[in-house]
């Protein structure tokens, strides 16, 4: 079967939820810059994560022997997706723009690609190559705003750094979640949602831990709230990402690398530009420019490109 054929409707949508769910998130975490230490409040949204989730998977808890078994995955995973990933990215907007933290995001699909060269011995296409600059092209139009001149005055941060170890770390976590040991092999068998909330109670160790740090050495220099209206406002914020870009934007991103692969799947996680500029739309009046549907062309050119793939390309489809 083509990777085509893996590109239905269903896998289309779950693909894009993620994207669309993680511009929410980079127009909400900003706003809460200032308000909230963003490592507390990577490690607030997963604790609110896994209370929301409990319901439906505490009960996997009981399976002590196949916990004890799979833990050192778990805990992996756990940290890379839950625990390093979201909080770099928070880190990263105190100190980087959005046009220097997408600009890298934009970065994706080259570490999947490195990832999956290095660490699973997957094989790139030129197709993919060429999907790759066609879809960074998009974003580079999209944060460049149609003008050389702005692209030309970016500035590097440290924030930039820590963005670029949340794309690898990103990268490795969506790698793990198709190349799974022998162990997570077999009977307990676990939906989405009992796996998910494995993934979170491990990461929220692993994000209370940083939390901890957090506060003992910068703390001190991080705003809080200051009256109800500002606790009102960070309450909404820590609701919409503990709903949408963690339980939706996983269970959407968990299901399309299963159907995808990593690699083809990194190229929709460029979306999320376009997708911002809908939200800034949407919840500040910023309509939408020229270079937004370009871009969208462009982005959507490098999807096709890169999922023009035959079955006989090894990891051209990720087993379930």
């Amino acid at each position: 079967m083509s990777l085509n054929a893996a590109l239905n409707a269903r896998t289309l949508f779950f693909l894009t939820l993620p994207p669309l769910m993680w511009a929410g998130n980079a127009v909400v975490g900003r706003l809460m810059v200032g308000h909230m230490p963003p490592v507390l409040t990577n490690a607030l949204r997963w604790m609110l994560v896994a209370v929301l989730l409990a319901p439906w998977a505490w009960h996997v808890l009981r399976q002590r022997e196949a916990l004890s078994r799979r833990a050192w995955y778990l805990a992996i995973i756990g940290a890379l997706g839950v625990g390093n990933y979201n909080a770099l990215q928070y880190l990263a907007l105190q100190t980087s723009s959005p046009l220097n933290v997408t600009l890298i995001g934009a970065s994706m699909p080259m570490w999947m690609m490195l990832v999956g060269v290095i660490g699973f011995g997957q094989r790139v296409t030129g197709r993919q190559l060429g999907g790759a600059v066609l879809s960074c092209a998009g974003v580079v139009l999209v944060m460049s705003q149609g003008s050389l001149s702005q692209l030309l005055h970016v500035r590097l941060v440290p924030g930039d750094l820590l963005m670029l170890l949340a794309a690898l770390s990103w990268s490795v976590y969506s790698w793990l979640l198709v190349r799974k040991p022998a162990s997570m092999n077999g009977e307990p068998g676990w939906n989405w949602v009992e796996f998910l909330w494995l993934q979170v109670l491990f990461g929220v160790l692993w994000a209370t831990a940083c939390a901890g740090v957090e506060s003992a050495f910068i703390g001190a220099d991080h705003a809080w709230p200051v009256d109800a209206h500002a606790w009102a406002v960070v309450a909404a914020g820590l609701v919409f990402i503990a709903v949408g870009p963690s339980i939706l934007a996983y269970w959407g991103w968990g299901q399309g690398v299963r159907a995808v692969g990593p690699t083809v799947a990194a190229f929709f996680s460029n979306l999320t530009p376009v997708f911002a500029a809908v939200w800034a739309w949407a919840l500040l009046g910023t309509a939408p420019q020229w270079y937004h549907p370009c871009a969208l062309l462009l982005i959507g050119a490098g999807i096709a490109l890169s999922a023009v793939r035959s079955a006989n390309v090894p990891g051209s489809k990720a087993s379930t």
